[in-house]
C-alpha cells in the first residue's frame, strides 16, 4: 500500500507551526486567468467577507506596509496610511512582489514573508471566529483565528477598506 503524500509546507505554515498557532488548510483549484480572492472564496464555498487578501504597499519613506482586507473589498490607501502613521501609501508593483516578500501574486501571505513588515488587518476580521488568508502559494488558504493572526504579525486592526455597495 503506497504511503500517503505528506502535505508540502509553505513558509507561512512552518512559521505558524513553530509558533504553536492552530490553523486549517484549504486547497482549491487555481484558475490562472482569475487570481482574484473572490474566485478563491467561491471555489471554497466561503463568504468573501471572511476570506482576506494580502496587499503590499510602499510609503514615500521607503517603508513597506502589509494590508489584509476582505477579498471583495477595496483598500482605502488614505485610511491605511493614517493607520500606519505614514503620509501616504501606494501599491507595490506586482513585478516587485516576489523579491520583496518571497511570494507571488495570488499567493502572498501576511505570514512567512522574507522580512516582517508593519501589518494592518481590516477591522471586519474581528466579526468572525476564523478568517482565511493565503497559505503562501496559489490554491492554498489558511483558516486562522483573527486574534492569532494579529498577535503573530504584531498587526494593528483598523478600518482600512473603502465600502463599495
Amino acid at each position: 500500500m503506497p504511503k500517503p503524500k505528506a502535505e508540502k509546507k509553505t513558509n507561512a505554515m512552518r512559521e505558524l507551526d513553530r509558533a504553536g498557532i492552530a490553523y486549517t488548510t484549504h486547497v482549491y483549484e487555481v484558475d490562472e486567468t482569475d487570481l482574484s480572492g473572490v474566485h478563491a472564496a467561491a471555489q471554497l464555498g466561503e463568504d468573501p467577507d471572511q476570506v482576506f487578501k494580502t496587499l503590499v504597499t510602499a510609503a514615500p519613506s521607503g517603508e513597506h506596509v502589509v494590508c489584509c482586507i476582505p477579498v471583495a473589498a477595496e483598500l482605502d490607501l488614505k485610511a491605511a496610511a493614517r493607520a500606519a502613521g505614514e503620509k501616504a501609501l501606494e501599491m507595490v508593483h506586482v513585478k516587485d512582489l516576489l523579491g520583496l516578500t518571497g511570494y507571488i501574486r495570488g499567493g502572498c501571505s501576511p505570514v512567512g514573508m522574507k522580512k516582517r513588515f508593519p501589518t494592518l488587518i481590516d477591522d471586519t476580521a474581528e466579526l468572525y471566529d476564523t478568517i482565511m488568508v493565503s497559505g503562501g502559494r496559489r490554491g492554498l488558504q489558511l483558516e486562522i483565528a483573527p486574534a492569532d493572526l494579529v498577535r503573530f504579525c504584531a498587526a494593528a486592526v483598523a478600518d482600512i477598506t473603502r465600502r463599495t455597495v
